[in-house]
């Protein structure tokens, strides 16, 4: 597993939220966010995006989950009413670039969190973010981004 540990900035998102189970229901998210995006002239070469699972399947009941698919937005860009728009806050993230298959995303998941614990890191009270780029998506991967606090 390919880790490492960044300090991620506070990024300004436009997002799509999709509530109920995680799944299908995410793609289909990621699908609106990319073709506003698209329509907006934002899918650039570099532009970022990110998933945003905001609850814990463990303890939130699936028809309860929230799932946002974001892209990140510069400071100045001039937002109108047919997305949303949030923040995501600044801080120190574990990252792990994985394959983008259900498999590896999986094998991942039940990696990290003992990386963290041996590696002395706790989880900070924000969301874990899935962080795709061009370069990512152009190889088949994406980021896991956990936040944590030393």
């Amino acid at each position: 597993m390919n880790i490492k540990v960044e300090i991620l900035p506070k990024y300004r998102i436009a997002y799509v939220r999709q509530v109920g189970p995680y799944g299908p229901g995410n793609i289909t998210a990621m699908e609106q966010l990319k073709k506003w995006a698209k329509e907006k002239n934002l899918l650039v070469e570099s532009a970022i995006i990110l998933g945003i699972p905001q609850d814990n399947p463990e303890s939130t009941l699936p028809e309860n989950c929230r799932y946002d698919a974001c892209i990140v937005l510069s400071n100045d860009y001039q937002m109108d009413n047919s997305i949303c728009e949030s923040e995501v806050s600044d801080g120190k993230y574990v990252t792990c670039k994985v394959k983008h298959t259900a498999e590896d995303i999986q094998k991942a998941w039940a990696e990290i969190f003992p990386y963290l614990h041996n590696s002395g890191y706790q989880m900070d009270n924000k969301p874990i973010l899935e962080r795709y780029t061009s370069d990512l998506i152009d190889n088949d991967y994406c980021e896991i981004c956990v936040p944590v606090k030393s």
